[in-house]
């Protein structure tokens, strides 16, 4: 019970200590201020994190489509394959002989 006790007053503090800082943490410093700015360089760094953006966003997606239509095309092909075998078969072999 002791060691429960302990664990319990542990996250309690962790979830305390994280509720007090998070306020402080809203976005770090360089972020905020390099969209907030009006130079050049500060929107071509506001760009750059535009761009990383939809470049993350995007990738599952690729990543799942590649995969998905490899998979699709290659059971296709296994299909196509199969039936060609069937249809290049003499008729003799299906026929059941009594």
């Amino acid at each position: 019970m002791h060691r429960l006790t302990r664990i319990l007053a542990t996250v309690f503090l962790a979830t305390l200590l994280i509720g007090l800082i998070s306020s402080a943490a809203s976005a770090c410093p360089t972020c905020q201020n390099a969209i907030a700015e009006n130079d050049p360089n500060s929107q071509s760094v506001a760009a750059g994190y535009f761009y990383s953006i939809l470049f993350m966003m995007s990738m599952p997606f690729l990543i799942l489509g590649t995969f998905g239509s490899a998979a699709y095309f290659s059971i296709r092909r296994a299909r196509e394959q199969q039936l060609g075998q069937h249809e290049s078969l003499p008729e003799d072999t299906f026929r059941v002989e009594d």
